[in-house]
This record gives C-alpha cells, structure tokens and sequence, in this order.
C-alpha cells in the first residue's frame, strides 16, 4: 500500500485527489495539509511514501517545504504536482530534491502512474517540460573557467565504471532503460542493475537527481 500526504491550499483541489487516490485499491491518503509549515509536520508524523505538493502556497511555498522534507533524510519522496507549467518552477523543485514534476492538467491515470513511479524509486517529470528543462539547464550552472575539470577530478564520477559513465551520460539525454538496452545491445535486467550502481555510488536519490549530476559535473551538456 502506498500512503500518500495531499499538500495543496485549496480544499476543493484536495478533495478532487483525495477521490482519485482512495479508489485506487494499492493507495492511501494519510493526511492533508494546506500549506508547507504544515506538509513538513504532517511528514514527521506520517512518514508518507509519496508527497503530493503544490508549489504556490500562503506562508512557506512547496519548492522550500521540498527541501527541508528532503533534507531530514525520510524516505518520503516528493511529487510536486503544480498549475504553473515553467520551467524554474520545475528546476527549482528538481533542485530542491523532488522526484517528479507534473502539471495538474495531467490525466488521471499519468498522476496515479506518476505516484506509483515516485514511490518504487523511479522519477517522473511531465513530458512537455523534459526537454525544455534539459535545454535551459546550462543557464543555471556557475561558469568556473580555471577550476578542475570536474569529469576527472569529482568522486561521484571517477567512483564509476566506463559502462556506468556512458550509461549514466544516455540517462541524462533522456533515454529509458528500454532504450538503452537496445541500443548499447543489453539485457534489460542488466541496464537495471547498472542503474541501480550508478544511484548507490553517486548518492543520487533516483533518476533525476542523476541526471542533475550529470549536468552538474559537465558530464552532458544542453544542447546548443
């Protein structure tokens, strides 16, 4: 069973999950909250599998509620499920720890994949914003023009095998493990488990977060 915490401030937009989730047979909603201050005691209390958060809220906003869930090191993983289809709203979510990124005009069945996703460890972003958030990435990376070459010289890469560095570099080009797999001529099972080293010795908490490390460490770059 999944528990999942409804963060939204408006009553009529909980409901309206609340109704979707709880006629799901492998899904529970263990609590709601109207705002972040809220969303982060009611995580304490519950230790939710999945956060659904909205971005926009009176007091403190859900990108600062993420971050601050993210950083007591639960094992609740967010899914911020937003009206405002932009891109520094899902960088700075992204950034912030969350797992997923959706638009509320999503179908029914793209949320509900999209928690049960978030909660087995996968990540989730909406498609319409994939490709956009990957371009406009390297505008928000510092420019360091004398330092270290991060490629060589940073831990989480250089902990790497030359199969996990090439595999992890299609990740952040958006491939899935479908795809991979035929591509590079591999059993699925066995791209899995590549994936599944790549997270444990880089630390990254599921697939987005990786991919934020791949651009972070000059790995990928956006395209021009």
């Amino acid at each position: 069973m999944t528990t999942v915490l409804i963060a939204d401030d408006q009553a009529m937009q909980r409901f309206g999950f609340r109704m979707l989730l709880e006629s799901q047979d492998d899904m529970t909603v263990v609590g709601e909250a109207g705002n972040g201050t809220e969303a982060i005691r009611l995580v304490d209390r519950h230790h939710p599998d999945v956060v659904l958060m909205d971005i926009r809220k009176p007091g403190l906003d859900g990108i600062e509620a993420t971050r601050r869930i993210i950083a007591t090191g639960a094992r609740t993983r967010v899914l911020i499920v937003t009206t405002f289809d932009l891109d520094e709203y899902a960088y700075d979510g992204l950034r912030a720890g969350a797992s997923g990124f959706l638009v509320k005009d999503a179908q029914p069945e793209e949320l509900l994949a999209g928690i049960r996703a978030v909660a087995s460890g996968d990540a989730v972003v909406a498609p319409s914003l994939t490709r956009r958030l990957l371009d406009a990435y390297v505008h928000h990376l510092p420019a360091n023009p004398g330092s270290p070459d991060p490629r060589t010289t940073d831990p989480r890469l250089t902990s790497l095998t030359e199969r996990e560095r090439e595999i992890l570099t299609v990740i952040a080009q958006g491939w899935t493990n479908t795809e991979i797999a035929e591509r590079l001529h591999l059993a699925e099972s066995t791209v899995k488990t590549h994936v599944s080293r790549i997270l444990a010795k880089t630390g990254a908490r599921d697939r987005v977060q990786a991919v934020i490390l791949a651009y972070d460490t000059q790995l990928v770059s956006p395209a021009p």
